[in-house]
């Protein structure tokens, strides 16, 4: 998977494998492997060797990560250029559907809207707990919901659409 990062204002290039327990990733040229386990939704434990790290990582409702290392907590904004390319062209008033979707694991803890309502951009739709935070999913675009996949409640993994937009 090919991902940007910024940090501390800084865009990064990302590539990460994944096969099972051990990730390799690849940070502007430089390669890392870890064995990694994720106990519960938002906690990494991360093992290189005999040197191990714990990672508590949690999304803002506008979609920021806030990552915190061994007591350390930085702000990193990721985006999938591939993703970027096929979104068409931002706009506020972009024709097609918005797909809202979980960064990371969680449990849906409130739905704010419901299928046929009118939102505005900006607006929140859904609330997503991850890591003992509640997180507000926030409407990319203005235009009506058009499904709703998911209900109060739900174990949602990461990734899961839990709601479009048209």
């Amino acid at each position: 998977m090919k991902l940007q990062a910024e940090l501390d204002g800084t865009k990064h290039e990302i590539d990460i494998k994944r096969d099972g327990g051990k990730v390799t990733a690849s940070v502007d040229g430089r390669e890392y492997s870890l064995d990694v386990s994720q106990p519960e939704p938002g906690l990494y434990v991360l093992r290189d060797g005999a040197a191990k790290s714990v990672a508590h990582i949690s999304v803002t409702g506008d979609g920021r990560s806030m990552v915190s290392i061994d007591g350390r907590t930085v702000e990193v904004a990721l985006s999938d250029p591939k993703r970027l390319r096929s979104s068409g062209s931002g706009s506020d008033t972009a024709d097609g559907v918005a797909e809202i979707k979980t960064a990371m694991p969680g449990k849906v803890v409130r739905v704010l809207v419901a299928e046929g309502d009118a939102v505005a951009k900006g607006d929140g739709v859904i609330v997503v707990e991850a890591m003992k935070m509640q997180n507000e999913m926030k409407s990319p675009k203005d235009g009506t919901v058009t499904s709703i996949k998911v209900a109060e409640g739900d174990t949602v993994e990461a990734g899961a659409l839990l709601l479009t937009v048209e």
